[in-house]
C-alpha cells in the first residue's frame, strides 16, 4: 500500500498480541467495518475472542507473525514487547505501525534514555549497568535512593527495585535477576501524568486531556481526566510529548509518561508507543476512543475529534477482587454513570488487571471518591 493511500473497511488489520488493549481495538475496527487477525499463544485470549481470525503462537514466533502478515493489510500491536526483529522481518510483506524502529527505541530503557537526552528532553539522572563495577559506578554517579531498573520487558513494577540509602547494590541487582540495567535516580514527584495522542500518516498529532494517574503496587489504579493543570504547563506537556511522537515518525496513538514536581516541572518518565491503560476514560468520554483513533491512524485515516464531552475517572479491576469469587457488579451497574468493561481473562489472578470502571462525571473530584467507594464494595 503507498504511504498515502488509505485502507478502507473491509480490510484486515493484523494485531501482535491478545490482551485487553488488543480486544479494544477490535470492537472499535469492526464496529468500522474491518477485520481482525491477531496473533497470540492462547486462542481465547482477550481479543482473539472478538477476532475473525486468531494464528496461535508466541510473539517471537517469526513463522506465526508472518501468517499474520500474510492474511492483512497492516500490522499494529497490543504490546511494545514484540521483538522490533521481527516486526522489520514482517515489514517486508505489509506495513508495520508503529515501526521497527520504534520498538527498537523504545523496547531498551537505555535506548529510550539515550534518544531523550540527545533531544534534550528532561527525565531523570540515570547511569547504565551491566556489571558489577559499571553497578558501582552508578551508584555514586546517581547516588541514593535510586532505581534499578530491567532494560527490557518490565512493566507494573516488574524487573526493577528500590535501592535504598545504606542498601546492598549488589543484593539489588540479584532480586531483578542481573540482566543489563539503568539506574535511576529517585525522583521526588508530585503526581504522574499521561499525555495520550495520536499522530497520522501524514505527521498530524492530535491530543486527548490531560490524564492525571495513580498507582498502588506499582499498578495503575485511578484515572482522571482532565487533570488540573495550568493551561501553560499543559501545553508545554504536549509539546513535549508532540516532538518525542514526531522524532520516533510514529504512527498510531502513544502515551507519554511525566512525573510533575513540586515546582511544576515536567519530567518524562516512559513512552509507550501504544494505546494505554490511562486512556481508557476516553472510551466514554470522548468523540473518538483512543482505540478508533488508533484504527484510524494505523489505516491512514483522518484522524478522529479527540475533544472530551465531560469529565471522567477510570478506576482499574485487579484480580484480587476475585479473591471470594465473581465480584457483585450490580453495585455498578446500578449507577447512570459508570460504565463497566470486563476484559474476557479467563482466570483472575493477584495484580492482573481484569477490566475497569469508567465513571463520566464533570466533577471529577467526586468520581474518584466513588471509584473508591465502589472498589470497597467490590472486593467484599
Amino acid at each position: 500500500m503507498n504511504r498515502a493511500t488509505p485502507l478502507l473497511p473491509g480490510s484486515t488489520i493484523g494485531v501482535l498480541g491478545g490482551g485487553q488493549l488488543g480486544r479494544m481495538m477490535a470492537l472499535a475496527a469492526r464496529r468500522m467495518g474491518y477485520r481482525i487477525c491477531v496473533l497470540d499463544r492462547d486462542p481465547r485470549c482477550p481479543t482473539g475472542q472478538v477476532a475473525d481470525d486468531v494464528v496461535v503462537g508466541t510473539l517471537d514466533d517469526v513463522a506465526s507473525a508472518l501468517t499474520v502478515a500474510e492474511r492483512s493489510a497492516v500490522v499494529t500491536l497490543d504490546t511494545e514487547h514484540v521483538p522490533a526483529e521481527l516486526l522489520a522481518r514482517i515489514a517486508a510483506i505489509c506495513p508495520v505501525r508503529p515501526g521497527p524502529s520504534v520498538l527498537a527505541t523504545i523496547q531498551d530503557r537505555a535506548v529510550q534514555k539515550r534518544f531523550l537526552d540527545d533531544r534534550g528532553v528532561p527525565q531523570a539522572r540515570w547511569a547504565p549497568v551491566g556489571s558489577p563495577d559499571e553497578l558501582a559506578t552508578a551508584v555514586a554517579a546517581i547516588g541514593r535512593p535510586a532505581i534499578l531498573k530491567a532494560r527490557r520487558a518490565g512493566y507494573d513494577g516488574k524487573g526493577q527495585v528500590r535501592l535504598e540509602p545504606g542498601g546492598d547494590p549488589l543484593a539489588a541487582w540479584r532480586a531483578i535477576g542481573q540482566p543489563p540495567a539503568v539506574l535511576e535516580v529517585l525522583v521526588p514527584f508530585a503526581r504522574e501524568v499521561s499525555v495520550i495522542l495520536a499522530r497520522a500518516l501524514d505527521g498530524e498529532v492530535r491530543f486527548y486531556p490531560l490524564a492525571e494517574n495513580v498507582h498502588r503496587r506499582h499498578i495503575l489504579h485511578t484515572t482522571r481526566a482532565p487533570a488540573p493543570m495550568p493551561d501553560q504547563r499543559r501545553r508545554h506537556a504536549e509539546t513535549l510529548a508532540g516532538d518525542i511522537a514526531t522524532a520516533l515518525d510514529h504512527v498510531g496513538v502513544m502515551a507519554v509518561e511525566m512525573f510533575e514536581l513540586v515546582d511544576g516541572t515536567l519530567v518524562v518518565n516512559e513512552i509507550a508507543p501504544r494505546t494505554h491503560n490511562s486512556g481508557h476514560y476516553t472510551y466514554g468520554a470522548c468523540a473518538t476512543t483512543q482505540f478508533e483513533q488508533h484504527v484510524r491512524a494505523v489505516c491512514g485515516l483522518p484522524l478522529g475529534d479527540p475533544r472530551a464531552f465531560t469529565g471522567a475517572v477510570m478506576v482499574n479491576l485487579i484480580g484480587d477482587l476475585w479473591a471470594n469469587g465473581e465480584p457483585p457488579w450490580q453495585h455498578v451497574l446500578a449507577r447512570p454513570e459508570a460504565r463497566l468493561h470486563l476484559y474476557g481473562k479467563l482466570t483472575p489472578a493477584p495484580g492482573r488487571k481484569m477490566g475497569h470502571v469508567l465513571l463520566l462525571d464533570d466533577d471529577t473530584d467526586r468520581a474518584l471518591r466513588t471509584a473508591e467507594e465502589l472498589v470497597a464494595v467490590l472486593a467484599t
